[in-house]
């Protein structure tokens, strides 16, 4: 195995245990008993494993009930919904790395169906979110884009109905997730993961009390936008993941990511903050206890 898809050594541990906010198991390398009992080494002893489709909201609700220290957050990814209703072979994956070509179209009934296994899982005890939902512009076409709002739309009402969080997928649709918030009235909790905003993206977001999470790709080079908007983001709304096995933090950018990498993004967290580490770390430790109300 050469050193650029090595896995990363472990960090130095945080003298405070926090929370990866989101993340994907199933698509990382070994067991899931391996990846946390890395992560708890280094003081992640917490995780919201996030589901993309049916399949993967499943195996997230499972994945929770079997162990203590996983959430689960179920939802059909943005890009699945124009997928089930328009059976495009070229869209994007359900969620990273799922690539299932070929697929037919079934039309808004498919899309209803799984929407409605989603219901049912939304309503689980080790279920604490409904996500990610929400739009994505990078790659759907606008024959896609009428499915996308209705997916999302429709986890809006199963996070509320549930009292669950709502956590959001947004790609290059800022204006749109935002407005289709405000349409339908956002759920007590709501989690923009993988903050892709600006600055002023994100005063918006924290004037309506959204939960702002932050990966790796704060550390990249060209990610001044994004430390302008965790800068100012307020401290008690911020949290902190990985989306891994994607957007590995600086120095280790483009090998796989884990949960177990989450302190050398909250490091980098706190020196855009100003805050010493085990303040930073209390502070995400406890927006993510009360955003995923565990």
């Amino acid at each position: 195995m050469s050193s650029k898809s090595a896995p990363p050594p472990l960090p130095e541990p945080l003298g405070v245990a926090v929370a990866d906010s989101h993340t994907h198991l199933d698509l990382q390398d070994g067991t899931v008993e391996e990846a946390l009992a890395r992560a708890a080494a280094v003081g992640v002893t917490t995780v919201v494993q996030v589901g993309c489709d049916v399949k993967g909201s499943r195996w997230a609700a499972e994945t929770a009930a079997a162990h203590p220290q996983v959430h689960a957050a179920v939802a059909l990814h943005p890009n699945e919904a124009p997928r089930l209703v328009l059976g495009d072979p070229g869209a994007e994956p359900s969620g990273p790395g799922r690539v299932r070509p070929g697929r037919e179209a079934g039309g808004d009934t498919a899309l209803d169906d799984a929407l409605t296994e989603i219901d049912r899982l939304a309503a689980l005890d080790e279920v604490r979110a409904v996500g990610e939902t929400g739009l994505d512009y990078f790659r759907t076409g606008p024959g896609g884009i009428a499915a996308q709002e209705r997916s999302f739309r429709a986890h809006i009402e199963i996070a509320k109905r549930h009292g669950k969080a709502l956590v959001i997928h947004d790609r290059e649709a800022h204006a749109d997730v935002l407005r289709i918030l405000a349409e339908e009235g956002a759920p007590e909790r709501t989690v923009f993961h993988c903050f892709s905003g600006d600055a002023d993206m994100a005063r918006a977001c924290a004037a309506e009390g959204y939960f702002l999470s932050f990966a790796g790709n704060v550390t990249f080079k060209n990610a001044q936008p994004l430390r302008d908007a965790l800068a100012a983001a307020p401290a008690e709304l911020v949290l902190v993941e990985t989306d891994a096995p994607f957007l590995t933090p600086v120095p280790y950018r483009g090998r796989p990511n884990a949960p177990y990498l989450i302190p050398v993004t909250l490091r980098a967290m706190a020196a855009v903050k100003g805050l010493d580490e085990d303040a930073m770390a209390a502070a995400v430790a406890d927006n993510t206890a009360r955003a995923f109300d565990y």
